[in-house]
């Protein structure tokens, strides 16, 4: 199409300085629930040989105690990510016994909202925090939604870019402030366009019926695929679409993105605002606490958002703060479903694809957003959650229709020079090699992860159950076969008893009140 490049590369590529868009790191963090051989969700606590999940860097939990949590530390290669995760999933699977990790987003095997256990952190007040936070989910939404399984994929722009980027923009502001503005303006962007991720890479066009068990008037919106299965017959990433935060509550939040100031503001007023439902939950009922608050958010990370600016907290430090103190550290990408056909649950294409595509975000043009580019975006990605693949499906652009494949594939057109930057000496050129496979998806949607799900349950009479259980235990199998590098299990194996040493120790400490403690956490300033 040549379109010209946009002002921010073209100035790197007059320059000859676009090599500065290459080694930002990349790190992941993979969700998936534990279960039992027969599919249901395993109630036997975090293994211990795999350490504290209050503490361990690198595995914990997330909503359930089920719910397991692998995280990476940050790699300029995608492979070496990609690697890391890898050798965590095979240390995992030598301490699950006969257990294993189910490899889709979407859970299987639900009896209930009882049957998924909430993650245990401890007698620490902070251990005591995390629990009481997903206690309050459960009372707002029901624990079922929390279990479904999700990859996030975080990362930060190369360093050496931002002086560039600040002196050939002739930034007026601090390079500190030029950063954080950098990073909201692709975070803006991503929200334009990140509805081509559920095309591309979702994998959850269809659900158990056990997963409606708590809220059965939610079936009706959906066609029956079999009888254990529902789907929507050109659904993408059922994940993403409104069974998940289904309140009116997260669906009137308007957390602002146009500015550092302005998020941190808009969030915290949802988290200082009382809201009538959760109030009549109660917070301490007889004793117990049913949630942290009762206000809109109980903390930050219940807002439900597809892409998150992040600051690393330090102990005890709220969210919201460590970003209005230090700025914006990386970008935290939440809307990829597990990939059930990589073992992992996600590979080398989706990752370099991810990259380049938020590297492209950065690059363009971000103007600020307003309440209806808010609910447009929103519009576009449930349309596509639910229709993706349907022939013909149009979303909205700039008060404009368009079809799905026009604007997919305008925005492949324009990651085409990210790509090539990217590839410069690498063998093979990973990043093109991967753009070029998702320009067949989009022309093709029968080659999309959600369209392939659908078609081998229909060629093996599967329900999703069933082939969730069959793909799960293949990849046990892979890993099973494959223990972990020895150094590697030394590590872990150290890491574990570290952790567990480091829960002790913090449960050994005085603590306040938990109620003190809790007003002392809320009342931080800067």
């Amino acid at each position: 199409m040549n379109k010209p490049h946009p002002a921010r590369l073209h100035h790197l590529l007059s320059s000859q300085q676009q090599h500065l868009i290459c080694g930002g790191l990349k790190g992941i963090e993979k969700e998936s629930l534990r279960i039992g051989k027969d599919g249901a969700i395993s109630h036997r606590p975090h293994p211990k040989a795999l350490g504290s999940a209050l503490t361990h860097p690198y595995i914990t939990t997330d909503y359930s105690e089920a719910l397991i949590e692998l995280i990476t530390p940050p790699f300029a290669d995608c492979k070496d990510a990609l690697a890391y995760l890898r050798s965590i999933h095979q240390f995992v699977y030598q301490h699950l016994d006969d257990e294993m990790l189910l490899c889709t987003s979407m859970p299987c095997g639900i009896k209930g909202d009882e049957s998924i256990p909430i993650a245990q952190y401890g007698t620490s007040n902070v251990g005591k925090m995390k629990h009481i936070y997903r206690h309050g989910l459960w009372h707002r939404y029901g624990r079922t939604m929390q279990a479904i399984a999700g990859i996030h994929f975080n990362f930060s722009v190369p360093e050496q870019l931002w002086p560039v980027m600040h002196q050939q923009e002739n930034a007026t502001i601090s390079l500190d402030e030029f950063i954080s503005q950098g990073y909201f303006g692709l975070v803006r962007n991503f929200q334009r366009i990140g509805w081509i991720i559920l095309y591309l890479f979702g994998a959850s066009p269809a659900i158990c019926k056990s997963f409606f068990n708590s809220r059965p008037q939610l079936m009706v919106q959906f066609e029956e695929f079999d009888r254990g299965t529902l789907y929507h017959p050109y659904a993408t990433s059922l994940r993403m679409s409104d069974i998940g935060y289904k309140s009116k509550n997260q669906a009137n939040l308007r957390i602002n993105y146009n500015s550092l100031p302005e998020y941190v503001d808009s969030l915290s007023q949802a988290i200082n605002t009382p809201y009538p439902d959760y109030e009549k939950i109660g917070i301490n009922v007889d004793g117990e606490y049913r949630q942290l608050n009762a206000n809109v958010l109980q903390i930050e990370n219940e807002f439900y958002s597809i892409i998150r600016p992040k600051q690393i907290a330090r102990s005890c430090e709220k969210p919201t703060l460590a970003l209005k103190r230090r700025g914006v550290k990386y970008v935290e990408m939440r809307s990829l479903d597990l990939d059930l056909f990589d073992p992992i649950g996600i590979d080398d294409d989706k990752a370099r694809f991810i990259e380049a595509l938020l590297l492209m975000c950065l690059l363009q043009e971000s103007p600020a957003m307003s309440e209806a580019d808010f609910q447009t975006n929103n519009r576009n990605q449930l349309q596509v959650a639910n229709y993706g693949r349907k022939p013909g499906l149009v979303l909205e652009r700039n008060h404009q229709a368009i079809t799905l494949q026009e604007w997919a594939l305008e925005i492949l057109d324009d990651m085409r020079t990210v790509c090539s930057v990217l590839d410069t000496d690498l063998p093979e050129p990973p990043y093109s090699r991967s753009l070029m496979r998702q320009q067949q998806a989009v022309r093709n949607p029968d080659l999309t992860p959600s369209a392939r799900m659908l078609d081998c349950m229909r060629q093996g009479a599967q329900t999703f159950s069933d082939y969730a259980l069959a793909k799960s235990a293949e990849h046990a199998a892979c890993f099973q076969g494959k223990p972990a590098d020895a150094d590697f299990v030394q590590d872990f194996d150290r890491l574990a008893q570290q952790s567990i040493a480091k829960q002790a120790e913090m449960e050994s400490q005085p603590q306040l009140p938990f109620d003190e403690f809790l007003t002392k956490y809320f009342s931080q300033q800067l």
